[in-house]
């Protein structure tokens, strides 16, 4: 088991879904307006952060592969960030200086357990992960505006993931309305890849454009269960694996089944954990080149 040194803090980087992705228009700026109804799954990413002369990333775990540990990962774009933000001020500036010595930095191990581009906000939850840890680590004020506002400067979903908790999202998805009280926190869930990388930038390019109407109200059980993701479509027309996972998952009976995000990864839930469990190994017996994982809602 690796030991970690005592000043390593450690923070989850949770996997996002999405119960409802409603897109509502095609903005001039090329983003969209939608509707979402974030949740997010008690498992993902690990981030791991120890005091260090220099901000360094290292990137291990079974994607690493997969992830650049350059200045344009968004880990490290957000401790830019937060370095910018909080040493605006000179007195502010001067204070943390005294607080933490010559240790400025942070050496930042992640380890990869999501798939990328994947629709589960992986990088999102990255950076989100990363405010939290290098915020602690750092001592900076406990401001979370400010870290929602250094967060939408990183991507859409990076809001919702610096909280990681139920929440509606309007706007580009930044605009967030948090739900402290979801009727679905612990709910199990099962989240399946078909190990195929969907952009989002294509994916939303295939949006047709109609506007099929607002995410429904109510409790979070019950707009999930009347919304829809609006991506689905153009997803599937260009990954059509991710319909044999919508299909795959549906014959497990969960109570809801959908397409997270721009996919391809699709969430299946289910009214206990011994049905999320079964489910799991029957997906596991039928596509072992699948990927997959299970959790419960926060």
């Amino acid at each position: 088991m690796q030991l970690w040194p005592r000043a390593m803090l450690s923070k989850t980087a949770y996997a996002k879904i999405n119960l409802a992705l409603h897109v509502r228009a095609r903005r001039d700026d090329g983003y969209h307006e939608l509707e979402t109804l974030f949740a997010f799954v008690d498992r993902g990413d690990e981030l791991h952060v120890a005091p260090a002369d220099d901000v360094t990333l290292t990137v291990t775990g079974p994607y690493a592969a997969q992830v650049p540990a350059d200045d344009d990962n968004l880990v490290l774009r957000a401790a830019r960030a937060l370095h910018q933000e909080f040493g605006r001020d000179e007195p502010e500036q001067r204070e943390w200086d005294k607080r933490l010595g010559t240790a400025r930095g942070a050496a930042i191990t992640l380890v990869k357990n999501l798939p990328v581009a994947s629709g589960v906000g992986g990088g999102s939850a990255d950076a989100g992960a990363a405010i939290r840890g290098l915020s602690e680590l750092w001592e900076l004020p406990d401001d979370y505006q400010r870290h929602l506002a250094i967060a939408a400067t990183l991507g859409a979903d990076v809001p919702a993931c610096v909280g990681s908790r139920t929440a509606i999202g309007t706007g580009t998805g930044v605009d967030l309305d948090l739900i402290f009280d979801s009727d679905l926190t612990g709910a199990p869930v099962l989240l399946v890849n078909p190990g195929q990388a969907v952009p989002t930038g294509p994916v939303f390019k295939g949006w047709d454009g109609v506007d099929r109407g607002a995410m429904p109200q109510g409790s979070v059980r019950e707009i999930a269960l009347a919304g829809r993701n609006d991506l689905e479509a153009p997803a599937i027309a260009l990954c059509p694996a991710i319909a044999d996972v919508l299909s795959a998952l549906r014959e497990t009976a969960p109570w809801l089944t959908r397409m997270s995000g721009s996919g391809a990864t699709c969430f299946a839930l289910y009214e206990t954990p011994e049905a999320c469990a079964d489910a799991s190994e029957r997906i596991a017996r039928a596509h072992a080149g699948w990927w997959q994982m299970t959790g419960l809602l926060r």
